[in-house]
């Protein structure tokens, strides 16, 4: 695969990440370094606002989409460890703007932001990144990622080139895992039902590993999984990608 020039971008760091995973937000900087990319972070972004849009919340999702526009809009390049935070910019806020002073400076900036695989293989035209990670892995596709963003061979391609990787086939792929972000609080039952039966999937398959490119649907099976005392590491692709055994 050609490799094209490394642009400078701006990495855009969802909460979930700065709050309780900062260590995929600094697996993905330092994967992108290796590939020869100049990251930088602007410390006064925030949340992109889809958790109260989501919510239903659109009065109150405004404003914090708006600071979104105001810290990224002189970006050229803005590359994510979320593709469900990714599809929000990208997808829904030309809803979230329509009729807005700002319509079209949001439907631009939606062209500018991407999801950390879809970034590395279809913007940079790599997928060889010198990781070295020993387990038979199952990746799982988050629904934002694969059905939003139309992501699907993007991450299994980085995988496939990772030493010592086996990938695991599952049928009937995608599945849910069951966040949905709200959904897993009004309705936790069922989606605690849901992850469980995704977690049995991949091991009965023989993952020794999951994988995603969805920091949500990473808590989601981490939590299942602690609650099923079942001891498989549930990683972010970017982790993985940055992993370098010795």
């Amino acid at each position: 695969m050609k490799t094209n020039p490394a642009p400078n971008v701006a990495l855009f760091i969802p909460c979930l990440v700065d709050q309780v995973y900062p260590e995929m937000g600094l697996a993905m900087a330092n994967v992108l370094r290796r590939a020869g990319v100049k990251v930088e972070y602007d410390a006064r972004q925030t949340c992109c606002g889809q958790p109260a849009f989501n919510a239903g919340f659109r009065a109150q999702a405004l404003p914090v989409a708006e600071h979104f526009l105001n810290v990224f809009q002189p970006q050229t390049c803005i590359v994510a460890p979320s593709g469900s935070c990714v599809a929000m910019v990208r997808n829904f806020y030309p809803h979230l703007f329509r009729n807005h002073a700002r319509e079209e400076e949001a439907r631009q900036l939606g062209q500018r932001i991407f999801e950390f695989s879809e970034f590395l293989v279809q913007r940079l035209g790599t997928v060889k990144l010198g990781a070295q990670f020993s387990r038979k892995v199952g990746y799982h596709h988050s629904c934002h990622s694969y059905r939003e963003l139309r992501l699907h061979d993007e991450p299994l391609a980085l995988l496939r080139e990772v030493q010592g990787l086996e990938l695991i086939d599952l049928a009937g792929e995608p599945v849910c895992c069951g966040f949905g972000g709200l959904f897993s609080v009004k309705f936790a039952p069922i989606s605690s039902a849901m992850a469980s039966s995704r977690l049995e999937a991949f091991a009965q398959a023989g993952a020794e590993a999951i994988v995603s490119n969805d920091p949500g649907c990473i808590m989601q099976m981490r939590q299942e999984a602690q609650a099923r005392n079942l001891r498989m590491p549930i990683l972010h692709l970017a982790e993985v990608l940055e992993a370098r055994e010795r």
